[in-house]
């Protein structure tokens, strides 16, 4: 079976295997019961660029009959690599992990998990590397293409604000986290294409963990920079700290350009006070049910990994009064 390129077909081959089978399966049981996944939420329990995922993850595991077991790591690569090694001394039958440390890190690990006959797959950040070696036993991949989403948040921004050649703009982003950083390269770049003057910023581990500490650290920059037209970033909760640091920088909505990534509470608020101008939806309830399902489908079936964009695009405001019943949710 080749590699699916879009989502579209992937979600599409998912839904008519689990339909078929589901016919061809026994009713008595569930197409997963008896299987154990351990499943890396990414962030803290709740939050807002995490709670979708893991509301995602648990209706996949519920609807299989799949055992569930959850991993926070607050965005730390080296507790991601931890978790790791914790699932696969428990032997389960499938893990999902995150792949912010990268294919290096991860590889020898993987190459155990693989021998024991886990199946193993990625979200929110690609492991391109692993997914070539191992595709044929189940590793895909759900998340977005990341140069492509961090371009695709420029392309709003500049459309939005009207931003035009020689316009000053912040890209502060997770530029030091190997593939991680290429949403934030990728942003960078759209509005380098466009013309703009970007100061690049890079977030620490410390932002990351709490981000919170971005807030004085957006101002100090917009104090430097009174001239600054548009602030872009494709890291979620600093996303969501961005009004309040225009707010305490004294501007007002819509005065400066801000793209940002998800759709935690304070983000949603922003957009509709207009102190966010877009953010892309990179639709995390389907990165926490499709590697579920993902695990169904190759441990019980053999089926390969499936690669799936889960980014449909950016969102405003008017979007977002649109989507918000299904945000309120969880869903989005």
């Amino acid at each position: 079976m080749k590699p699916l390129k879009t989502a579209l077909a992937t979600t599409a081959l998912a839904t008519l295997a689990a339909t078929t089978i589901a016919h061809a399966a026994p009713t008595s049981g569930k197409l997963g019961a008896g299987l154990t996944m351990y499943f890396q939420m990414g962030g803290s329990p709740g939050d807002g660029s995490t709670l979708p995922r893991e509301l995602g993850a648990k209706a996949a595991a519920k609807a299989f009959g799949i055992k569930l077991i959850e991993q926070y790591s607050n965005w730390q690569p080296e507790t991601m690599l931890t978790q790791f090694r914790q699932a696969l001394a428990a032997r389960p039958d499938c893990i999902e992990i995150m792949g912010h440390p990268g294919n290096r890190a991860f590889m020898p690990l993987v190459a155990q998990a693989e021998k024991q006959g886990i199946v193993v797959t990625a979200g929110n950040v690609p492991l391109p590397k692993l997914e070539a070696l191992y595709r044929a036993n189940g590793f895909g991949y759900a998340g977005t293409y990341l140069f492509k989403g961090g371009e695709t948040t420029a392309e709003a921004m500049i459309k939005a604000g009207n931003l035009k050649k020689g316009d000053v703009a912040l890209e502060y982003g997770v530029f030091a986290e190997g593939i991680r950083g290429l949403s934030d390269k990728g942003l960078a770049h759209g509005l380098k294409k466009a013309g703009l003057k970007v100061y690049e910023l890079n977030i620490s581990n410390k932002v990351n963990a709490d981000p919170a500490l971005a807030v004085p650290i957006i101002v100090a920059f917009i104090e430097r920079h009174p001239d600054i037209k548009a602030i872009g970033t494709q890291q979620g909760l600093v996303t969501s700290f961005i009004p309040q640091a225009l707010k305490e920088a004294d501007k007002k909505p819509g005065q400066i350009t801000v793209g940002g990534i998800d759709l935690a509470p304070a983000t949603i608020a922003g957009l509709k006070s207009h102190y966010i101008t877009v953010t892309l939806n990179q639709q995390l309830y389907l990165q926490g049910f499709l590697p579920v399902a993902q695990c169904m489908l190759t441990k019980k079936f053999g089926l390969e990994g499936m690669n799936t964009n889960t980014a449909a695009g950016t969102d405003d405001g008017a979007k977002v009064d649109q989507i918000l019943p299904l945000i309120k949710q969880g869903v989005y």
